[in-house]
């Protein structure tokens, strides 16, 4: 059997008062049918077509690198017509999720048992809340699914019904390329409604099985920019009670923004206003401190980030120190027993083991060896205006504050830089290095005064 997904996507998105489409506003760091779109790929979908519309040429340009087959629905005539326009591209055979580019954190575990269920021809994911207001009921007689009415088509009586639909469905491709040609816009809002395939089916004797998700927020779409924020809120409260459920510490759960997928090991601590961006991992024992954003990194066990470090694209070794006021850049690869203090910065650069750098130092396309002490307001001063260039520093080197590496340059092994000197050539190992211009002191000079 193959599996097809349609997802909706050609909604302009009005009350979220937006130039971009409604799909590209983002949850978690990710415009929303992103989301969508990475899950189809998990759950294994032979083909994706997206439908669009408002701010096709965006949404194209955002979602270029996936597979997909794109096709517009040129105007906005209800959800069963913009599932029409996906037939020229779906074969008659296999089955097809239907899914929406503003609904985006159905989960793979629901959509496969979603897929599962139908062993007749059509399922559909459906919930019961407490306040259905607005949304499709489900009209069942016998226990069995007879059809779906919406909001303004209901009456009194099926107005309190409290079964909704999400309109996610799963379906056999045959029964789509049947009943969609068969819609009618014969309701209140002149729409061709997708929900009325269920009633085709029925009629054909189609039994229509139901599912529910394991959370609400799983069906939950987005309109404006109040309900953006909430689901923002029920994900990222979802993510932190499963990473507290595997042992993970959090000083506030309500303070922590996990935007991508944050792997922990045992008896890990992270305090407040942290933020993880991309693929982040953190071994056993590691503690993250307030204020800090981390990007696309590994951090190794008992590893210690101080407050407000930002770590992007680096890889930070065992028994590490960190901060607090560290910037580390993409490419930055720090061995076990690193110490990287306060207002240092450092890119495509690697420590080994035991090296230090702690305070107010820069250090950018370098090669740092083992046991090296870098002193306050060292840089390396790798860019000529054109070109960057390398600085190598050997095993044990030790370099005094304020010195200046000017690239390309080697410091070797066990090699002392004598503090302020400015290094233009090789330094040799086991040797004291300076380079200072000779001091001098003016008679008869007086220092500025403060003009009337």
């Amino acid at each position: 059997m193959t599996l097809h997904t349609i997802i909706l996507a050609a909604g302009k998105g009005t009350r979220m008062k937006s130039t971009r489409p409604k799909v590209l506003q983002t949850l978690a760091g990710k415009p929303l049918v992103r989301h969508v779109l990475d899950t189809c790929a998990a759950i294994g979908a032979d083909s994706t077509v997206l439908i669009y519309g408002f701010g096709g040429q965006m949404v194209k340009q955002a979602l270029a690198g996936y597979d997909i087959i794109f096709a517009e629905q040129t105007e906005q005539l209800g959800t069963g017509d913009a599932v029409k326009v996906a037939l020229p591209h779906l074969p008659t055979t296999g089955k097809s999720l239907i899914l929406y580019g503003d609904v985006p954190l159905t989960t793979e575990n629901t959509l496969k048992q979603l897929v599962a269920a139908n062993t007749a021809g059509i399922s559909m994911l459906t919930l019961e809340v407490d306040n259905p207001f607005g949304l499709g009921r489900i009209i069942r007689k016998n226990e069995q699914v007879i059809a779906i009415v919406e909001q303004k088509d209901a009456t009194d009586a099926q107005k309190a019904i409290k079964e909704i639909n999400s309109g996610i469905y799963c379906v056999d491709n045959a029964l789509l390329h049947k009943y969609l040609p068969c819609l009618t816009n014969d309701n209140a809002q002149g729409e061709y409604y997708l929900t009325d395939i269920v009633k085709l089916a029925v009629a054909d004797g189609v039994e229509i099985a139901t599912i529910s998700p394991e959370f609400d927020f799983e069906i939950e779409g987005v309109n404006d920019r109040i309900q953006l924020a909430n689901l923002e809120r029920h994900y990222q409260a979802h993510q932190i009670r499963t990473l507290q459920h595997a042992g993970v510490q959090f000083a506030d759960p309500d303070r922590v923004d996990i935007r991508g997928r944050l792997r922990c090991g045992q008896d890990v601590f992270i305090d407040i206003n942290t933020i993880f961006i991309g693929e982040v991992s953190l071994g056993d024992g590691v503690q993250i401190d307030a204020g800090t954003i981390i990007t696309d990194s590994t951090i190794g066990n008992a590893t210690h980030i101080k407050p407000y470090c930002v770590i992007d694209g680096s890889n930070i070794g065992s028994d590490a120190s960190i901060g607090p006021f560290a910037h580390l850049r993409p490419q930055t690869l720090l061995a076990d027993n690193v110490k990287i203090g306060n207002f240092v910065e450092t890119k495509k650069t690697t420590l080994g083991q035991g090296s230090k750098i702690n305070h107010l130092s820069y250090a950018g396309d370098s090669e740092i060896g083992r046991e090296v002490n870098i002193g306050a307001g060292v840089i390396t001063c790798n860019y000529d205006g054109v070109n960057k260039s390398r600085t190598i520093i050997g095993d044990g080197a030790f370099v005094g504050s304020n010195s200046s590496l000017v690239a390309p340059v080697n410091i070797g092994n066990n090699a002392t830089i004598g503090a302020g000197s400015v290094i233009t050539k090789d330094a040799a190992d086991d040797k004291l290095t300076l380079a200072r211009s000779q001091q001098v002191t003016i008679d008869n000079w007086h220092r500025p005064t403060k003009k009337t």
